[in-house]
């Protein structure tokens, strides 16, 4: 005879407990995620303050054809996905690089405390960031031109050339960042079994041959899977970096601006709720349908990496 199989509400009546328990969570994600996805009806209105939201007059798709006849959509997609490309890669590798290095240190003293001194800026806010960048570069008394003046070469307007910010922000993400990152793969590379590296060394491989040929390759796991949650945010960009380095310098906008900084100053300068939506609702939808596509090919190469 076939297996009959047990219902929903079977599960539900068996696993009460459980499912009492998760009950919090899912009012935490019903109440803070899918509630204010109400908003998305902001995208297709021309939002008046006089009205209520659905109130509001109607016009379809017109602020997502503002925003891409202006240029605005391109400019700051370009610019959402360059960095962000760079952010994911550059920190990947010099993590991996940092964590092969470390795992080969001996010295165990030596190897916690440059851990901790590559983890250390992870926990420094954007905030002081922001300030120690601008004492830096400030063109009138920052180090770098008070520097400069002393050794009788010419000053830099770092504040007034947007392309210097094409290699300074992804500088200070890495700076900031790297120290988390290269964490993740050291707890991979603890995982991996000596076996591997006690048989290298008896068959004469070096130091470098064993971190290209067994800790390299273990660690391409590792790697996907964070590539792939990486994807899923590639299009949000990272605000508080680009806005507590930039903020409202309009000459660095067209070099540094991007999908989260032009949303927030639609809603701060012009109140222009329309705008906003609509670029946040393409915002979400890019990184979905990345993420998506990404996770597809993934899984037709090799199946034990997709995420589903």
């Amino acid at each position: 005879m076939p297996i009959r199989k047990r219902g929903f509400w079977y599960e539900l009546i068996k696993n009460r407990i459980l499912f009492l328990m998760l009950l919090p969570t899912l009012l935490f994600f019903l109440i803070n995620n899918y509630t204010p996805m109400v908003g998305i009806y902001y995208a297709f209105v021309r939002f008046d303050f006089n009205r209520s939201l659905f109130n509001s007059e109607f016009i379809g798709l017109e602020n997502f054809r503002f925003l891409w006849q202006s240029g605005i959509l391109s400019k700051l997609t370009v610019n959402t996905l360059g960095y962000n490309a760079v952010f994911i890669l550059s920190s990947n590798v010099f993590a991996i690089a940092c964590a092969v290095l470390l795992s080969e240190i001996k010295l165990k003293w030596f190897k916690k405390l440059t851990q901790s001194i590559l983890f250390l800026p992870y926990f420094v806010s954007f905030v002081i960031l922001s300030a120690i960048v601008y004492n830096v570069f400030n063109y009138e008394h920052g180090f770098l031109n008070t520097t400069f003046k002393g050794l009788g070469i010419d000053e830099v307007d770092v504040y007034n050339s947007p392309k210097l910010w094409y290699l300074l922000i992804p500088f200070f993400y890495l700076w900031k960042n790297i120290g988390y990152s290269m964490v993740i793969y050291l707890a991979s590379i603890t995982g991996i079994s000596d076996e591997y590296y006690e048989a290298a060394k008896i068959d004469g491989a070096n130091i470098f041959q064993r971190a290209r040929y067994i800790t390299v390759p273990m660690l391409k796991s590792t790697f996907i899977i964070l590539l792939l949650f990486a994807l899923g945010s590639i299009m949000k960009g990272q605000f508080d970096l680009f806005y507590q380095l930039i903020g409202n310098n309009g000459v660095l906008y067209d070099t540094t601006d991007i999908l989260d900084t032009y949303v927030y100053r639609s809603l701060k300068v012009t109140f222009d709720m329309g705008m906003a939506s609509a670029a946040g609702l393409y915002q979400s939808l890019f990184g979905f349908v990345l993420v998506m596509v990404v996770n597809a090919i993934i899984r037709k190469i090799n199946e034990d990496y997709a995420l589903f």
